[in-house]
């Protein structure tokens, strides 16, 4: 049997992921290419995702993430969106 990491590990490097970066306008979701607001730090790499996909994935990633940095607080005051507004 091949011992040698597969396809799962062929783009993967050792470079550290600086989770205090702010996330920016061209940091976008992973699943839908919106803004990301959440950035999820896996032992093998990071997603990205906007605040609904955050939402709908976070049972299946909170199990694994190594960290998860959680930036959806500014949808209110970038957007006006939150809790209670219209839309």
């Amino acid at each position: 049997m091949d011992a040698r990491p597969g396809w799962l590990y062929g783009g993967v490097n050792g470079t550290t992921i600086d989770s205090r970066t702010p996330l920016t306008a061209a940091d976008r979701c992973d699943r839908c290419n919106a803004q990301a607001y959440v950035r999820v730090v896996l032992p093998v790499g990071e997603l990205l995702f906007c605040a609904h996909h955050a939402r709908e994935h976070a049972p299946k990633f909170a199990s694994v993430a190594t960290h998860v940095q959680d930036e959806t607080d500014r949808l209110l005051a970038e957007h006006g969106a939150g809790p209670g507004s219209a839309g």
